[in-house]
């Protein structure tokens, strides 16, 4: 008995040792987006997988990355779709599930590239955290539920993700119980704002080929708000072009804010307004976010929050950055 227990105690030592030191794929580079993971992952003193999946045509060939912050470079060789399956045999071999290292992919490539890139995780078993908007959302959960441990969230800023909480499941910073209310108004007030012209503006950067995945989400609440059930996600308006993003809403204060002409290369200003019939009532919800550190720092942390779940060993799972935040991984 004295050695069973010995046995399994080594076990789960070794298993959050694994948890602890996970080893992480940053699929999407060289894009800005996944320069900015790998960065933050090496900040954190995370093992970068030397090799990663691209996309079409850019294969084939070595880039450096490092922290942003002059610290140590490391090399990634990158794999386009057409080499998915000699990337997956390099990547088992070297990170198997008993290995000293947990494997976790991360997924900042294109809408694309969703649905396939999903379907790859899954069948070769490789734990994943999908910051990639896009593809057939529906088909990529029925892709990975109950086949791979995953987290799948539009948007992985925790500051912005904790205005998502439900009201008895949250800390009650400002913003964290602004969006509360609104869902929790949402949930037992529909149509409150009746009445209420529901207009939603986003701007991004000019690379970015979808609509916002937060913007989305948070539109859908605001819409039960006033009522409208013809709101779809066709309804948001992208602001994609520079002399309107340097412009912003202008002295009407409608649309986005300005944008910095520093930030046009990554940024994500939202406004939410419900204005009434007589236009003579207005409400707004701005949230402008500059640069994509924040996104990076939340991926990270669902990275860590995943490996240790997969580190349990137990039935895989679809996770949320809800479940990230409620775990206290962030």
């Amino acid at each position: 008995m004295a050695a069973l227990r010995l046995g399994l105690g080594l076990a789960l030592l070794g298993a959050l040792v694994r948890a602890a030191r996970p080893a992480v794929m940053v699929n999407g580079l060289p894009g800005a987006m996944g320069r900015e993971v790998a960065a933050a992952c090496l900040r954190r003193g995370l093992h970068l997988v030397p090799v990663a999946l691209t996309g079409p045509g850019l294969g084939d060939k070595e880039i450096v990355v490092d922290d942003g912050k002059g610290g140590s470079q490391t090399k990634v060789r990158l794999y386009d779709p057409d080499s998915r399956e000699e990337l997956a045999n390099i990547v088992s071999q070297s990170y198997p599930v008993d290995g000293d290292q947990t494997l976790v992919c991360v997924d900042y490539t294109h809408p694309s590239a969703v649905n396939g890139n999903a379907e790859w995780y899954a069948a070769n078993k490789f734990p994943f955290v999908m910051g990639t908007t896009g593809g057939d959302r529906e088909a990529l959960l029925e892709t990975v539920t109950g086949a791979v441990d995953c987290v799948i969230a539009p948007n992985m800023a925790k500051q912005i993700v904790a205005l998502q909480f439900d009201a008895p499941q949250t800390p009650s910073p400002p913003m964290a119980c602004l969006q509360a209310a609104l869902e929790k108004l949402a949930a037992d007030f529909p149509g409150a704002f009746s009445g209420y012209n529901l207009r939603v503006v986003e701007s991004h950067q000019s690379t970015k080929a979808d609509t916002s995945g937060t913007a989305k989400a948070i539109s859908a609440d605001l819409a039960k708000l006033t009522g409208e059930t013809g709101w779809t996600d066709d309804s948001i308006e992208r602001v994609r072009h520079t002399s309107e993003q340097l412009a912003g809403g202008g002295p009407s204060h409608t649309g986005v804010s300005p944008v910095p002409e520093e930030a046009l290369g990554g940024h994500a200003y939202h406004t939410y307004s419900m204005v009434s019939a007589d236009k003579k009532v207005e409400f707004q919800i701005r949230h402008n976010v500059q640069g994509r550190t924040t996104y990076a720092e939340g991926t990270v942390d669902a990275v860590m929050f995943l490996a240790e779940r997969v580190a349990k060993g137990d039935k895989p799972k679809v996770f949320n950055m809800v479940d990230v935040l409620q775990a206290g991984a962030m």
